[in-house]
């Protein structure tokens, strides 16, 4: 898409762990729905973000670390994108990770005073990990850290222990369910609309309190 007539600028943003035996190529064709809509022929080109400022996507081959900041001018045609991504990231994630990916509506300028629309802006959570276990966790520590955050205004966060155990009792069962549809050769019902899938993992999430 021409970066003249786009709608929104998208930034992504997260850092995933990688499996130690990922190879720089591998990652450049898992990344390459990312690259590929900015309209780049190779990854060095693609990899750099629209603003100046901002690192772009870069590993750390010796930390095993992929690390996003990097912003591509597009339309809600990028979802499309971001499903892909997050395919191809599974495959590479050593443990669980978030991204983030915000859109900016580009034809809303809060500077110029009230308007007649409102922005169009969105915000979209996505998890990738290399099995839903993975995913899971993840999943369940952003959440109690939300809500911890949130109740520690009015109580001690010694006392919220009890709401801990009642948001890991919830994973606990949505992890039995997808188990048990995953055995019955299924869909789960109820799974939140979260991107990140994989093969079918070992463990349940951590309990973390």
């Amino acid at each position: 898409m021409s970066s003249y007539n786009a709608p929104f600028q998208i930034h992504v943003h997260g850092q995933i762990s990688l499996r130690k035996e990922v190879r720089s190529d591998q990652l450049e064709d898992a990344l390459k729905p990312l690259w590929k809509y900015s309209g780049a022929r190779t990854f060095a080109d693609g990899a750099h973000s629209s603003y100046e400022d901002e690192p772009g996507i870069k590993f750390d081959f010796k930390e095993h670390i992929l690390q996003i900041c990097w912003t591509v001018a597009g339309d809600f045609d990028f979802r499309q994108s971001l499903d892909d991504l997050c395919m191809n990231l599974n495959e590479v994630a050593e443990t669980g990770a978030a991204i983030e990916v915000t859109f900016y509506d580009t034809d809303f300028d809060e500077e110029e005073g009230p308007s007649e629309g409102e922005a169009r802006d969105d915000f979209v959570m996505l998890f990738v990990g290399p099995n839903p276990a993975a995913i899971m966790q993840v999943q369940r520590d952003l959440l109690v850290q939300d809500v911890v955050s949130l109740m520690e205004r009015h109580f001690d966060g010694a006392e919220l222990s009890g709401v801990v155990s009642e948001v890991d009792k919830l994973f606990a069962q949505r992890f039995d369910a997808l188990v048990s549809s995953l055995a019955l050769g299924k869909p789960p019902n109820g799974s939140g609309g979260n991107h990140g899938g994989g093969h079918g993992g070992g463990r349940k999430p951590r309990h973390l309190h």
